[in-house]
């Protein structure tokens, strides 16, 4: 066999361990600082470890996992050269799933694909998880960066991350809790989040915009508005069931939480609808609140029908509580208190077949044979 004159090595083939070295190291002050006394060992091992000990009190302990990424808003950041949002974006999808539960996140790990390892951006993208992880109180106990040359262009990259939370078995919290007139409450959403870039490139590039174009409705440029990172509801959740218990005396559904809707792909009445009994529907009401400049601006420029913009966008609304009447008002004022803008959104009904024939009816959604919810009246 002749000796090949110019050797191909892995760095020829396009990947630098060395880069990926250097990224870790910029990286791991911010993920230890989301290290609390479950996490075993430090950064670097092949695998992240957490000491369950730590949970010896449960009786009964359910594991809750949930893992996504954030689809193409990453192509905003790529644009705008921005990095350092994207990591909140993806813990937000992926722990406030947890939390619907009723289970509290545990640790996460993430994994970034690219074309091309540039360790500053790699660590900007780990510090925004770890930020993230910081604001839902769940441990960073590992990751993976894999540099992809050929498939992935150099400025290109991809996240994705999995969660995994704890709840007791008996607070766990599904649609058997939910009852006739218990009302519905709306959490503010933050912005777009990151459901729907895909429609919203689209209309933003139909329409001839760059993201650099200041925009007086948003009162800052259309990248800033597009990068808004995804607003984290763990700990706001968290805090009503421990205000507004899960259970009564008795260990039955009690007068406080019944359940969550964490509002993304599918828009706010599918998403609902996955979260309550066969045999009810959630009446929400547009009335009580006005949509957000952003969305209104995707709106008109590119001429979006309504049902579109509900079906694919939060709309402003980013995640929903299911309560006991008698809490409605309380809850709202303690996350109003928290910061989180909230209001009572509607209420939940049995389903007597009259609103079937709406065209913003929705049951069965994402594959779940449950409940139904329709959006009834016009926004404000």
């Amino acid at each position: 066999m002749s000796e090949t004159p110019n050797p191909v090595t892995y760095a020829s083939a396009g990947v630098d361990v060395e880069a990926g070295d250097r990224a870790v190291e910029l990286m791991k002050d911010a993920v230890k600082a989301t290290h609390g006394p479950g996490v075993v060992g430090g950064v670097g091992g092949f695998a992240g470890l957490f000491d369950l000990s730590v949970l010896k009190d449960f009786k009964k302990p359910y594991l809750a996992t949930s893992t996504d990424g954030v689809g193409t808003k990453v192509a905003i950041a790529q644009a705008l050269d921005i990095h350092h949002t994207i990591g909140q974006d993806l813990v937000g999808m992926v722990v406030d799933d947890i939390v619907v539960t009723g289970a509290r996140p545990l640790f996460m790990t993430d994994y970034i694909a690219t074309g091309k390892v540039v360790p500053e951006r790699v660590a900007d993208i780990v510090r925004g998880v770890a930020e993230g992880c910081s604001l839902a109180g769940t441990a960073l106990v590992g990751g993976e960066t894999a540099e992809h040359p050929g498939l992935l262009a150099e400025n290109e990259y991809d996240v994705a991350g999995a969660a995994t939370g704890i709840v007791e078995a008996d607070e766990l919290l599904g649609p058997d809790r939910v009852r006739e007139g218990d009302v519905l409450i709306a959490m503010a959403s933050s912005g777009i989040h990151s459901n729907g870039y895909s429609l919203v490139r689209k209309v933003i590039n139909v329409a001839g915009w760059g993201l650099e174009r200041q925009v007086d409705e948003l009162g800052r440029t259309l990248g800033e508005e597009l990068l808004e990172p995804t607003r984290i509801y763990t700990a706001d959740c968290l805090d009503l069931m421990e205000a507004f218990p899960v259970n009564g005396e008795d260990g039955q559904t009690g007068s406080g939480i019944r359940g969550f809707s964490h509002v993304t792909g599918g828009g706010l009445a599918a998403n609902l609808a996955r979260v309550l009994p066969v045999g009810t529907v959630g009446l929400v009401d547009r009335s009580t609140w006005e949509i957000p400049a952003i969305f209104r601006l995707v709106e008109e420029l590119g001429g979006v029908p309504q049902a579109d913009l509900e079906r694919t966008l939060n709309l402003g609304v980013g995640m929903i509580a299911v309560v006991d009447p008698s809490v409605a008002d309380a809850a709202v004022a303690r996350l109003n208190d928290r910061g989180l803008s909230s209001w009572i959104l509607g209420t939940v009904q049995k389903d007597d077949g009259s609103y079937s024939s709406n065209s913003d009816y929705v049951q069965g959604a994402k594959g779940v044979d449950g409940g139904a919810a329709v959006l009834l009246n016009q926004y404000r």
